[in-house]
């Protein structure tokens, strides 16, 4: 059943609410699996909607982290900006100030990290150039709000990659891996006073902060987590045919079996 969401307050809002919506949007228009699909683990999630899927997968780990923060730090998530469908997948307010977090998650991926420019698997990207347009758009919007000058620092938040190279760092944003995040977050100097982060954290909370009017959305969260589930039981059935199998029948039937599967699961 879909929880009704009432935008009055931000704090309440969960994570990776905005990419859930449109994952399930895609999701509602690929077929349900047949019983035989089922019984081979071919994966419920339709290809169009994968990229959705995991990059809420990489929010919710973020969030996940972020929550160990403690006391004296504010955490929004998944907060709607303007009257289009843009979002910031998370903003933290804390003793080291604003920080606003894009979550990238790039799973199994190989991360090179100039400091002009971030390639993925040898592909330009354009992760430093939004990430500054985020942080610059929050610092104008909160500044307004708040009625103080509210410096914001852009932090992109790699999850999941095989391997991140750093060869240079770049000047003005933050890219850390998700494990590396609080801690990161912790060792910043104090640049806010408690009244402050409290002050910021009370405005950024309402969402006429972001030229948002209050509206009511309808994000079937518990929707998302059974496709999660039915995705993770179709992955280890596919495992348990592989292991079947090699122990069944020659190695290289195995592979070719073993691709079919894979393909199938797309």
């Amino acid at each position: 059943m879909s929880e009704p969401t009432t935008i009055q307050s931000l704090g309440h809002r969960r994570p990776a609410t905005s990419v859930i919506a449109e994952c399930l949007r895609v999701q509602a228009t690929v077929p349900t699996n047949t019983a035989v699909q089922r019984f081979f683990g071919v994966s419920p999630l339709g290809r169009e909607a994968e990229p959705w899927f995991i990059g809420a997968l990489g929010e919710h780990e973020v969030a996940r982290r972020l929550a160990a923060l403690g006391p004296g730090w504010f955490v929004l998530h998944s907060v709607p900006v303007g009257t289009g469908s843009s979002d910031l997948d998370h903003v933290v307010i804390g003793p080291a100030g604003v920080f606003t977090i894009n979550t990238k998650h790039h799973r199994g991926q190989n991360v090179w990290v100039g400091g002009r420019r971030i390639l993925v698997n040898g592909q330009r990207t354009d992760h430093l150039r939004n990430a500054k347009y985020e942080a610059k758009r929050t610092s104008k919007l909160l500044s307004v709000a708040a009625r103080m000058l509210v410096d914001v620092t852009p932090i992109i938040a790699v999850v999941g990659a095989r391997r991140m190279t750093v060869r240079e760092r770049p000047f003005d944003v933050a890219v850390v891996r998700e494990h590396e995040l609080v801690r990161w977050l912790q060792r910043n100097p104090v640049t806010l006073t408690p009244e402050q982060v409290q002050h910021i954290a009370t405005v950024a909370a309402q969402p006429a902060a972001w030229q948002r009017t209050p509206e009511t959305e309808l994000v079937d969260h518990a929707a998302f987590d059974r496709l999660r589930r039915d995705i993770g039981r179709a992955r280890r059935r596919r495992g348990l045919w592989v292991g079947v199998m090699i122990a069944a029948i020659p190695v290289g039937v195995v592979a070719l079996f073993a691709a079919a599967v894979s393909v199938l699961a797309r």
